[in-house]
């Protein structure tokens, strides 16, 4: 029977392998963990390296954000037209009121056109030898002289008065014991203009 202290062990040399494969792969991953650690700090990437890239940041000139669309809703962003739809066509009807209404009044109130004598008495009525007072304009009728006329046995008839034109215009008076309606006109005798009649009860 043989000595078991004597017998060869056959594991130790197998378990010396395997522990120097450990400490060679430690040693390994040792080595690699401080070139990377180095490489790191000598590329900028570690902390130190960001707060050095935040402070060049904040020492620049100018900084431009990143532009973005507002959602504020409170006003226009361009503004082309103040006035709304209804605001214009109100204003519209309002500037064709106005031209309707100035047209109207130019033909109520129209000027007669040169050469022609316009006509009017002050008052259709009056008393029997009561002054009648009449005016009226006669455009290119400078330094004329009117004659007064009145309607009598189905004609005009020539009246005892006559008035001179002055800036286009003239003015005058006459009497009458004639009661009842009478007409008056006036005429330019150099040219043969007329004006339109009057008539004035008399009376």
């Amino acid at each position: 029977m043989s000595d078991p202290q004597q017998e060869p062990r056959f594991d130790r040399p197998v378990l010396n392998g395997l522990v120097a494969l450990v400490a060679v792969a430690l040693g390994v991953g040792l080595i690699l963990a401080l070139v990377a650690l180095m490489g790191s700090k000598v590329l900028g990437l570690g902390d130190d390296g960001g707060s050095s890239t935040a402070g060049s940041t904040r020492n620049e000139s100018m900084y431009l954000p990143t532009p973005a669309e507002t959602e504020d809703s409170r006003g226009p962003r361009i503004t082309l037209n103040t006035e709304s739809p209804e605001e214009s066509e109100s204003s519209e009807g309002t500037d064709e009121e106005t031209e309707e209404t100035e047209e109207t009044e130019s033909t109520d109130t129209a000027s007669p056109e040169l050469g022609e004598i316009s006509l009017q008495a002050v008052d259709n009525s009056v008393a029997a030898d009561e002054r009648i007072y009449f005016s009226g304009v006669y455009p290119g009728g400078e330094g004329a002289i009117l004659w007064l006329q009145r309607w009598e046995n189905n004609g005009w008839a020539d009246f005892p008065a006559s008035v001179g034109v002055t800036n286009g215009t003239f003015s005058s008076y006459i009497f009458t014991g004639m009661s009842g309606l009478n007409r008056f006109r006036v005429i330019d005798r150099d040219d043969g203009t007329v004006s339109n009649e009057i008539r004035v009860q008399v009376g």
